[in-house]
């Protein structure tokens, strides 16, 4: 009994002293995070593969030329990684099968594609604790985030290379970039139901560990794709894409929850309309 006083009277000061740092560990621990983060990370290969394909099939040779730029500069892709995407988008394969696998590829594309978008909506909702939207509102709103995602990956290419500049113009016009593309997320996604000034923080933290992570995918996933693909052939590529991606998603996911938790807490609150969403 004493220590069960002992550990109560702890918790509550820690409460009373560091009401984020509480709030914060509660909100993680109660939304299941990880799992979350996973799930997205999976519907996400599973909508960009088949979109892949579907642009390779159907798309003008410039968009393709972008897209396998954009690319490149994501993953710093060389050797065989590389010739693998050249295959894929570079017209090698006669125009029947490309046909083919881009009529698939866009089906099952169109099938996921909402599934991602929906997983996303309901990672913000979690992180707002919002109830999920109806449908009928959120349906479009599905759609048009992820036609602005694929935009904003084709456009990768020239961000990080700063529109020709360089690197150091780069870097921080991605951060930028990336901030402005997860304000403009969360509010789309939550359905208008949290102010702009509130959902700063989260697209701040978001873009900051998105485009560390970024940054840093250039040192790994090179080796790493092209040692999985002499080891384990094409399984191996998707065991390494797929694990880079649930990296990803899973930091999206925390930083998109504690953002949540900053704007909802002093100090900040008093600053960001409150901080809370709107009914």
């Amino acid at each position: 009994m004493a220590w069960t006083a002992r550990i109560q009277g702890l918790r509550g000061r820690a409460e009373e002293r560091f009401p984020v740092l509480t709030e914060v560990t509660s909100r993680l621990l109660s939304a299941n995070l990880l799992d979350a983060g996973t799930r997205l990370a999976a519907q996400a290969f599973l909508a960009s593969v088949p979109l892949l394909f579907a642009v390779a099939a159907f798309t003008p040779n410039g968009v393709r030329e972008q897209l396998g730029e954009s690319l490149r500069a994501m993953f710093g892709l060389s050797g065989r990684s590389e010739l693998e995407l050249r295959q894929v988008l570079g017209g090698s394969v006669d125009e029947t099968a490309r046909e083919t696998g881009g009529v698939v590829g866009l089906l099952v594309a169109l099938v996921s594609a909402t599934s991602f978008s929906r997983v996303m909506a309901r990672v913000c909702e979690r992180a707002w604790q919002l109830p999920r939207a109806s449908t009928r509102i959120a349906a479009w709103r599905w759609v048009v985030w992820l036609l602005a995602l694929v935009l904003f990956v084709l456009l990768q290419g020239p961000i990080r290379d700063g529109f020709g500049v360089g690197l150091w113009l780069g870097v921080p016009l991605l951060f930028l970039t990336s901030t402005g593309v997860w304000l403009w997320t969360q509010r789309l996604l939550l359905a208008g139901r949290v102010d702009w000034p509130a959902l700063l923080p989260g697209a701040i933290l978001t873009a900051a560990s998105t485009t560390a992570l970024a940054l840093t995918a250039r040192l790994y996933i090179p080796n790493a794709l092209n040692r999985s693909l002499a080891e384990y052939g094409s399984l191996g590529l998707v065991l390494t894409l797929l694990s880079w991606l649930i990296v990803v998603c899973a930091a999206a996911t925390f930083s998109v929850t504690i953002g949540a938790v900053l704007a909802e807490e002093p100090p900040l609150n008093r600053y960001l309309t409150k901080g809370r969403p709107r009914s």
